[in-house]
């Protein structure tokens, strides 16, 4: 069995990450933390060849990145370049872009088409491909059934049964999952051999501010 690694996710402290001054300090801080690997995301303009070089003086790795979608399916060719300079397996889209998200159930079947047809060609350069979700996905569409004919299913559900399963897995993120009513257990032991990525964030239970009286 593979050790997990446990990764620190540079999107979390993204206003530090802009030049390439600021993301050295950063991964440095990283670093001396005790982190060993990163997931590369919302970074600034910098060279692909100086990201490389300066995880590679602190000992850090790259394990996964957010990549933008049409980044992913205009110029697939670069994307594979860049995390092959990585050293970086794994391959992620941090969000579905709006028409899609927008669309109704027929653009959310659209989306599940179009990213497996992303990801079987970044399988075919030896890259996995995860969808990494939000809240959003949780809205319900109708979906009946024999046993239930007023049943419903989440957006989330329609990636994941409307994708090929070789070439899209998943990057469950737990505060969203919760954020969207969504039970995270649930959702991790539902796709044990198909979520090589997963995001690991707190959502703090919030109670009613206190009225001051008198």
């Amino acid at each position: 069995m593979t050790t997990p690694v446990l990764a620190a996710q540079l999107y979390t402290v993204r206003d530090f990450t802009k030049t390439a001054a600021d993301l050295s300090a950063t991964l440095r801080k990283v670093a001396d933390i005790g982190y060993k690997a990163v997931q590369v995301s919302a970074i600034g303009p910098i060279p692909h060849e100086e990201v490389k070089t300066m995880v590679d003086d602190l000992g850090l790795t790259i394990c996964n990145t957010h990549i933008g979608y049409d980044q992913l399916w205009n110029d697939i060719d670069a994307v594979i370049a860049q995390h092959k300079l990585w050293d970086c397996k794994h391959v992620a889209i941090g969000s579905m872009p709006g028409p899609y998200r927008e669309g109704g159930e027929d653009a959310y079947k659209r989306f599940a088409v179009e990213a497996s047809q992303v990801g079987e060609k970044l399988a075919a350069a030896d890259l996995t491909f995860s969808y990494h979700n939000h809240s959003f996905e949780f809205v319900r569409f109708p979906h009946p059934t024999a046993d239930n004919p007023n049943g419903s299913r989440t957006g989330l559900d329609i990636i994941y049964t409307e994708s090929d399963p070789r070439y899209l897995q998943a990057e469950i993120d737990t505060y969203w999952v919760q954020h969207g009513g969504g039970d995270p257990v649930a959702w991790i032991q539902r796709l044990p051999n198909r979520m090589p990525v997963v995001h690991l964030k707190d959502m703090v239970v919030a109670y009613p501010p206190h009225e001051r009286l008198g």
